[in-house]
């Protein structure tokens, strides 16, 4: 059956396997900030911990449209197998480090495959993918601007955490 759908794809399989690969990057990334969630709300963090929830969903909403693409145009989607995730963090600051780091691996994960799409001519491909290439350009930003906060409030203060969780909260809102 894979090669009578193989031949009706237009998908390059190079290209098939990038995206197939971005569709797991980005449910790996819903399940991280869930994990994340988790950890804030345990940790009191309740303004926060709605911000990653809404993130989580919205990777899972990444994945899936990569996933429903592949399929559309003929391909076959792969669904990701769950791994382990990171489910303790020493501090809400390390939660926005790790989310920054992981935002940027995607956008190189994203950069991948346009240049792939470029080499091998796939140009329905490469402006599908340009909706990523905005949307990461967001999601770096949001993870920035996260880390700035710690800059400008003092987490030790006595309503300093509290700030942060207000102030957190309000860049999903922003957007």
């Amino acid at each position: 059956m894979k090669d009578l759908l193989r031949t009706n794809s237009s998908l390059h399989e190079g290209i098939e396997k990038l995206l197939n690969l971005q569709s797991k990057i980005e449910s790996d990334a819903s399940n991280k900030y869930l994990a994340m969630a988790s950890w804030l709300d345990r940790n009191g963090y309740a303004n926060t911990a709605d911000y990653l929830y809404a993130q989580s969903e919205e990777e899972r909403m990444h994945f899936l449209k990569i996933f429903k693409y592949i399929t559309e145009l003929g391909g076959i989607a792969i669904t990701p197998t769950i791994g382990e995730v990171q489910q303790e963090f020493r501090s809400l600051k390390e939660v926005f480090e790790i989310a920054l780091q992981n935002e940027i691996a995607v956008t190189h994960a994203i950069n991948k495959i346009v240049a792939k799409c470029r080499a091998e001519n796939d140009y329905a491909t490469e402006e599908f993918m340009m909706w990523y290439v905005r949307e990461q350009r967001e999601e770096e930003k949001n993870a920035r601007r996260a880390l700035e906060l710690f800059d400008l409030i003092d987490e030790n203060a006595p309503s300093g955490k509290f700030e942060l969780d207000r102030e957190i909260a309000k860049i999903g809102a922003a957007v």
